[in-house]
């Protein structure tokens, strides 16, 4: 049996992280969710699961790092990273501020967008080695 496929979310709107988890599990991924951009940006270092894809709002509310920070950071260790964008008032910042071979999600969006957006971003990249 092949594993699951584990995406991070990082949103700091409880109801639209609930949304957005379970979209994706009913889309056939496991979540791993953080609030802000500092928290999300620990756990890789952390005894977590190996992410494959990210999801993240752009406006983190709290912390001090935004998803356009996040994305960067992430990709710093893993260069060929899926990440999905989500943002309510962002969106024309994408071609600016968005990492390459990312999608960006204007809300609000459809759950079956979100689920597809991840699965075209996975295809897109070689899965790693076991």
């Amino acid at each position: 049996m092949q594993a699951a496929i584990v995406v991070l979310v990082v949103e700091d709107d409880q109801l639209i992280q609930s949304l957005v988890e379970e979209a994706l599990a009913d889309g056939g991924f496991e979540v791993a969710i953080a609030c802000t951009g500092e928290e999300a940006a620990e756990l890789p270092n952390a005894t977590s699961p190996k992410y494959r894809a990210l999801v993240t709002d752009i406006d983190l509310g709290r912390g001090k790092m935004n998803g356009w920070a996040l994305a960067r950071h992430a990709r710093e260790d893993t260069p060929d990273l899926p990440v999905v964008y989500m943002s309510g008032d962002s969106a024309e910042d994408w071609t600016s501020q968005g990492v390459p071979n990312s999608v960006m999600l204007a809300k609000p969006f459809a759950p079956a967008q979100l689920v597809t957006a991840v699965s075209q971003l996975l295809n897109s990249v070689t899965p790693p080695q076991s």
